[in-house]
C-alpha cells in the first residue's frame, strides 16, 4: 500500500496549520502539536528540517514560532513531502540507479515510473492553499 510516512503526515499537518493562520503572526511548535495530537518532540524535529529547506521561518523570542516562507498558493505539496521524506518514489526501481536482478526481464518498471509521475506532478500540482480550501 503506498501511504505518506507519519512525518509527512505531520509537515502537511503543520503547514496546513500554518497556512491557516498566513499573515497573523508566528505559530508555536507546541499550539500545533497540542491542536492535532502531534508529538510535540517529532513536530519540532519536523518544523526545523521545514526550516532548513526553506518552507518555513523561525523566529525565537516570546512571540516565536513559524510562519511559512511563502505564500499557500505558491507552496506545493510535493515540496512538503520532498522537504522531510526525499524524493516521491513507488518502488526503489524506479530511478537510474536503482536497479534489481529482475531488470533484464522486468515488464513493470517503465509502467510505475510513469504512475510515479503523475504522482509527483499531481502532489506538485495541489497547492498547501488547496489543501485549506
Amino acid at each position: 500500500m503506498l501511504k505518506l510516512s507519519k512525518k509527512a503526515d505531520y509537515a502537511l499537518m503543520a503547514v496546513n496549520h500554518l497556512a491557516r493562520h498566513y499573515g497573523e503572526g508566528a505559530c508555536c511548535a507546541r499550539d500545533i502539536a497540542q491542536a492535532y495530537g502531534i508529538p510535540a518532540g517529532l513536530l519540532a524535529k519536523v518544523l526545523q528540517r521545514l526550516v532548513r529547506k526553506g518552507l518555513l521561518h523561525s523566529q525565537h523570542g516570546m512571540n516565536g514560532g513559524y510562519t511559512l516562507a511563502k505564500p499557500p498558493l505558491f507552496m506545493s505539496a510535493l515540496e512538503v513531502i520532498h522537504a522531510v521524506d526525499g524524493p516521491v518514489m513507488i518502488t526503489s526501481c524506479i530511478t537510474a540507479r536503482g536497479e534489481c536482478f529482475q531488470t533484464p526481464l522486468c515488464t513493470v518498471k517503465e509502467p510505475l515510473r510513469r504512475v510515479n509521475e503523475r504522482i509527483v506532478n499531481a502532489l506538485n500540482s495541489l497547492s498547501i492553499a488547496e489543501i485549506n480550501a
